[in-house]
């Protein structure tokens, strides 16, 4: 009986993948539209290249190039700044404020520490241009539009008070937007 159950589900799972890829296969938009974009200079075409001869691509994403076994990073330029980004492989234990997986010198990724300083500047630089729109999974802020999803939530879950001590970030001026950013992606 308990073999019938697991080979109906394995039969229904195997049905299933075909009509999803065969669905997919047809379909004339991608299923999933990208939310990151870049726009590489000079300095982050070269970094691009030494980011995948260095093998970071086998921990990291960028660029849908790469594996998920560590942090995904695409649109960290919407998150990080390029000195954040230089400063941490360059010394990551400090910019993290504790010891890191696998970045520091004697480890298996502690090639990052050991990079010559041009090249570890080139790397950040291709990484600050991986931007990611505003709103998406990858990016510093919610979209600027109001969601009636977040509001829902807000109001289900936040207390009374919250919105008298806190300001929603969807809403705020421009110019104070800019500076928040700014001091946030500092070390």
């Amino acid at each position: 009986m308990l073999f019938a159950v697991f080979g109906a589900f394995l039969v229904l799972a195997v049905i299933g993948y075909i009509v999803l890829e065969t669905v997919r296969s047809h379909m004339k938009e991608p299923m999933f539209t990208s939310r990151s974009s870049f726009d590489s200079t000079a300095e982050g075409l070269r970094g691009s290249e030494l980011f995948r001869e260095a093998n970071c691509t086998a921990c990291h994403r960028a660029m849908r190039n790469g594996t998920n076994h560590g942090i995904v990073l695409d649109g960290i330029g919407s998150r990080r700044s390029v000195e954040w980004i230089e400063n941490f492989l360059r010394r990551p234990e400090l910019t993290y404020g504790a010891p890191t997986r696998d970045h520091a010198l004697g480890r298996e990724a502690g090639y990052t520490t050991a990079l010559p300083s041009v090249d570890i500047h080139d790397i950040a630089v291709f990484l600050s241009e991986l931007k990611a729109e505003q709103g998406s999974s990858m990016a510093r802020q919610p979209p600027p539009e109001s969601s009636g999803f977040i509001d829902s939530m807000v109001n289900m879950w936040a207390p009374k008070d919250w919105k008298d001590k806190y300001q929603d970030i969807r809403t705020k001026p421009p110019e104070q937007e800019g500076r928040s950013t700014e001091k946030a992606s500092s070390p």
